[in-house]
């Protein structure tokens, strides 16, 4: 079995290594490689790089960085890395904030998810909501991951399908908390600007998005995982 990992917060990110772990426990003798961007590229959508060379470096057994985005890396990882065999999954993450919603569109996390159902290979995106000043576990969110994972193994993904999973921000010390499928939350995001010295700087505040009742936002803002099937 071949596990590919991606993410939009690059290599070096501690949500992809959460990630590694989790998939190492999840799928016990399988071949984990990851292949991420070489630096930070959040919410850059499905872009693809057609036009400019893609430097990719190998980092040891099993790791790759590219100059290019989320999408870019599944498509490296698939047409030129592994070609000894496409991967049984593509596990795209754990991302450093949510991804509920709109998010979806907009994130280069769900993207690499997308690009994997595109080419027939189930996938999942993994997300952590972010509250401002309370610290991240990664190590616990690699835990739920885990045990998110052992559930889908067994459920699998549907050609053309895609799972979206987001984990809420707890105090310390919480245990696992619910898994619930939910539909992605169809309201945009809070759009709102203020005038500095350069021009508009985006002033919408996450938090005070809309939340339909049992829509991904709802159910993991109030401290829930949050599952969505996606169809592209």
């Amino acid at each position: 079995m071949i596990i590919l990992l991606c993410n939009d917060d690059g290599i070096e990110a501690e949500g992809l290594a959460a990630l590694r772990r989790a998939a190492g426990l999840a799928f016990p003798g399988a071949r984990l490689v990851t292949v991420a961007p070489a630096g930070a590229m959040s919410m850059v959508g499905h872009r693809v790089t057609t036009h400019e060379p893609l430097a990719v470096r190998c980092h040891g057994p099993g790791e790759w960085s590219v100059e290019g985005t989320p999408a870019d890396c599944v498509r490296v990882a698939l047409a030129h890395i592994l070609r000894e065999g496409r991967p049984d999954w593509v596990l795209s993450g754990i991302n450093h904030g949510g991804n509920l919603g709109q998010d979806i569109y907009i994130s280069g996390t769900v993207a690499a998810a997308r690009e994997a159902a595109y080419h027939g290979i189930p996938a999942v995106a993994f997300s952590h909501y972010l509250k401002r000043d309370l610290a991240v576990c990664w190590e616990r969110a690699g835990d739920w991951v885990t045990s998110v994972l052992e559930r889908l193994g067994g459920e699998g993904c549907p050609a053309g399908e895609l799972w979206n999973v987001n984990l809420p921000h707890l105090e310390s010390g919480a245990g696992l908390p619910p898994v619930l499928d939910a539909p992605p939350e169809i309201a945009p995001l809070p759009v709102a600007f203020q005038e500095g010295p350069r021009g508009l700087y985006y002033s919408g505040i996450y938090t005070d998005r809309p939340r339909a009742a049992g829509s991904d936002v709802d159910v993991c803002f109030q401290g829930n995982i949050s599952r969505s099937r996606l169809r592209i």
